[in-house]
């Protein structure tokens, strides 16, 4: 039996009441890391009737990556055929798109153009859109400037690929369904509660705990999920082979708002480009248009957005729309991305790494959960409920 104490703080937070934990003894599943990606398993595991506590070292669930993206649901068109992040975003759009219908989350599938500016970039678009198919996404259409036109005036781009199943998303209240389906199957979620490093021993895993009431927890299982400090964690964790544990990179991301007239009604990407997608427009369920994210490789985590980068926007946007107006963007906000791949490197695919891959039954990592993960969750905690459970 689990003995805890819990201190309920009536705070106003985004996310309700927070959960401080006290004392706990024993529990069975320890997730730690309370974003989207976190909370969905702890929902699918608690759903399956384990006994889950998620650890979230910040005062609220979601604040990290999970909250500093683009809220795209993307259609799975640019990952490797084979890869987890094709097959888990392929799966998990659908289901994402049902789960939001029916638990009544802003969404819509507004569309998606990846426009070409130039010969060569038109000449990816059909290896773009093979890609795509190969991994099961078969409703891309190729276009030409006149149907461009006809979608986005404002565009200027000679040629396309139309994807009509990607939509936009309110992150933060498909946070808040999952925490929600999580508590009522019996999952609790602990917040300002870090983990600080662990032991493994004969009788499962110890982690330490910081915060206002550091501790000593025991648990059967360790979920790693904890985002961009999901490797510093495996390496924290005394008796895991770190051999098994990938190097870390930080690659931000900056966005800027426009703050003249929106013409767009559909997102607009280019061409991708190293590192990312490029300096693309999204729209936000508002009908607020911002571009972004950039790619800059960083030692240290720092959201602030320098508005100097700006002009580095400017070029990139007005190849594909050449009347954004100079002094239009403003600073909006940054993103991290846990990359485990640096600069240099081809892209990673997402590791999930039980123990058939590193011969400890007590812990499942989760390391460069970047892009697609939020369009991936749902899939992804099927994905390692089915570790931990063994089917």
């Amino acid at each position: 039996m689990v003995r805890a104490l819990l201190i309920r703080q009536s705070c106003i937070q985004e996310f309700g009441p927070l959960v401080t934990l006290a004392t706990l003894d024993h529990i069975d599943i320890a997730i730690v890391g309370a974003g989207v990606v976190g909370l969905a398993i702890a929902r699918s595991l608690a759903q399956a009737g384990r006994e889950v506590w998620v650890l979230e070292a910040a005062g609220m669930v979601g604040s990290e990556t999970s909250s500093r993206n683009s809220e795209v649901i993307h259609a799975g068109i640019y990952y490797p055929q084979g890869s987890l992040k094709a097959r888990l975003c392929t799966e998990g759009r659908p289901r994402l798109y049902r789960y939001c219908s029916d638990r009544g989350i802003a969404h819509r599938a507004i569309g998606k153009l990846i426009v070409a500016t130039n010969e060569g970039e038109a000449a990816i678009l059909s290896g773009i859109r093979q890609a795509a198919i190969a991994n099961g996404v078969t409703d891309l259409e190729i276009i030409n400037k006149q149907r461009i036109e006809t979608l986005e005036p404002a565009v200027r781009a000679i040629a396309g690929l139309y994807s009509p199943s990607t939509g936009i998303i309110d992150s933060h209240a498909l946070m808040q369904a999952y925490q929600a389906d999580a508590e009522a199957a019996g999952a609790t979620v602990v917040c300002r509660t870090p983990v600080i490093g662990g032991a493994l021993d004969g009788k499962g895993l110890v982690l330490g705990t910081g915060g206002n009431t550091p501790m000593a927890l025991r648990c059967r299982m360790l979920i790693n999920a904890a985002g961009l400090g999901a490797p510093a964690l495996a390496g924290s964790i005394a008796g895991f082979p770190s051999g098994k544990i990938p190097p870390s990179y930080l690659c931000k991301g900056s966005y800027f708002s426009l703050s003249q007239a929106n013409p767009f009604h559909h997102l607009v990407y280019p061409v991708p480009e190293p590192g990312g997608l490029g300096v693309h427009l999204t729209l936000d369920l508002g009908g607020q248009a911002r571009f972004g994210p950039d790619v800059e490789w960083v030692e240290t985590i720092d959201y602030a957005v320098d508005p100097a980068r700006a002009e580095r926007f400017y070029p990139a946007i007005r190849r594909y729309w050449p009347d954004l107006r100079e002094g239009a963007l403003v600073p909006a906000y940054s993103g991290i991305r846990p990359k485990i791949t640096g600069p240099t490197m081809p892209a990673a695919d997402f590791r999930i790494d039980g123990r058939n891959f590193h011969g400890v039954p007590q812990i499942i990592n989760l390391f460069g959960i970047e892009s697609p993960g939020l369009t991936a969750s749902l899939a992804i905690a099927d994905y390692v409920s089915s570790l931990v459970l063994g089917v």
